[in-house]
């Protein structure tokens, strides 16, 4: 792990086009979950009346759990390596709701992985005006994750039968939606997979031979680190606050820029408290020293885990976060179902912050 260099890949798509069930597979086939947990699983989903439908989904949702019970480190059992990069896996939940959650987990992704059903009613509703698959593109690329690959799922659908001028119709819509958000469509690879029989995530499909390109796990090797902005002040969005027994006050979240070392004082903003660094870890390694690009859980003594939250920002005192009462900006408008005017008071989220806002002014039409 500490000699590859580390990418955080987020995964999103539409509800139930298949992200948690192919996930699972793909990590249920680089032997990161175990067969035994796979047929507890099994076991489980057969007493919900679905068969073992969700045998691989739930391995996404185990992790969640696990998270919830207080893990110190967010994501931290979402973890896989390629020959050339060590992996944080982002799970994005695809219901409309969790909309604030995906911008959140994009805001800290270096590339990302889009699931699309190749089900021809599925695909058409989430690729349509409102749709997730629609809504995740544009955030991506609004976030920066210019990195992607997308996956048409469920080829092995009975509506769909490994059949190449299915592939061909999903691709395509694919593209134009991706080309309309800004993607360069010659750097996106589009892969014809089946989450559920586990073909082309990373070993070839014998049922579509027509498909001459790499699976999901080949291109994931190809990605490239981006710039690690380490010469900058440093800048941690807090994700999550915890509080863990017998070691205090633990947030949790991205090194943006800059570095963070053991013994350092910190500055937390907007609220202005300063705090001294205690402990550093990753994936429960502990570390001297933290990095941009690095998800940490950290220690900090002399604070509580009341005096501030997510969307906080943690810097140097000598160089704090700055705060914006307000600020001109540039807005694409995805999907709205009413006229935006001045007056209007959306929910802003800026990387892990959501707050109350209003536009006060409209200064022109691009």
């Amino acid at each position: 792990m500490a000699n590859k260099p580390h990418l955080n890949l987020i995964v999103t798509g539409h509800v139930d086009h298949g992200k948690s069930t192919t996930m699972g597979h793909f990590l249920f086939d680089l032997g990161v979950v175990d067969q035994r947990m796979i047929e507890e699983f099994a076991r489980e989903s057969e007493k919900t009346g679905a068969g073992d439908s969700f045998k691989y989904a739930w391995v996404l949702d185990e992790l969640k759990d696990e998270r919830e019970r207080g893990v110190t480190i967010d994501l931290a059992f979402q973890k896989f390596e390629t020959p050339k990069f060590f992996y944080t896996l982002i799970d994005a939940p695809g219901h409309r709701d969790f909309i604030k959650n995906m911008i959140t987990g994009a805001s800290e992704a270096d590339a990302s992985v889009l699931i699309v059903s190749a089900k021809k009613g599925e695909q058409d509703v989430a690729l349509g005006p409102g749709g997730q698959a629609r809504e995740h593109a544009f955030l991506l690329r609004t976030l920066g994750v210019n990195q992607l690959v997308v996956c048409i799922n469920k080829m092995d659908d009975q509506t769909v039968k490994y059949s190449e001028q299915r592939f061909n119709e999903s691709k395509q819509d694919v593209e134009n939606l991706l080309k309309i958000v800004g993607y360069d469509i010659k750097k996106v690879q589009i892969i014809p997979v089946s989450g559920w029989t586990g073909e082309n995530l990373i070993k070839k499909s014998t049922n579509m031979p027509w498909y001459k390109g790499p699976t999901l796990f080949e291109v994931l090797d190809t990605f490239t680190e981006p710039p690690k902005p380490i010469n900058k002040p440093l800048r941690i969005p807090i994700q999550d606050v915890y509080t863990i027994t017998g070691v205090g006050t633990v947030p949790v979240g991205r090194v943006e820029t800059g570095r963070i070392r053991v013994g350092d004082t910190v500055v937390i903003m907007p609220e202005g408290i300063t705090a001294e660094v205690k402990s550093i870890e990753t994936h429960h390694t502990p570390m001297e020293e933290a990095v941009a690009g690095d998800n940490i859980g950290f220690n900090l003594r002399g604070v509580a885990k009341t005096d501030f939250r997510r969307g906080s920002v943690l810097g140097p005192p000598k160089d704090p976060p700055t705060i914006a009462k307000e600020f001109l900006g540039q807005i694409i408008v995805v999907y709205h179902p009413t006229a935006i005017a001045a007056g209007y008071t959306p929910v802003l989220h800026c990387h892990t912050a959501q707050v109350a806002a209003t536009i006060t002014e409209l200064v022109a039409k691009i």
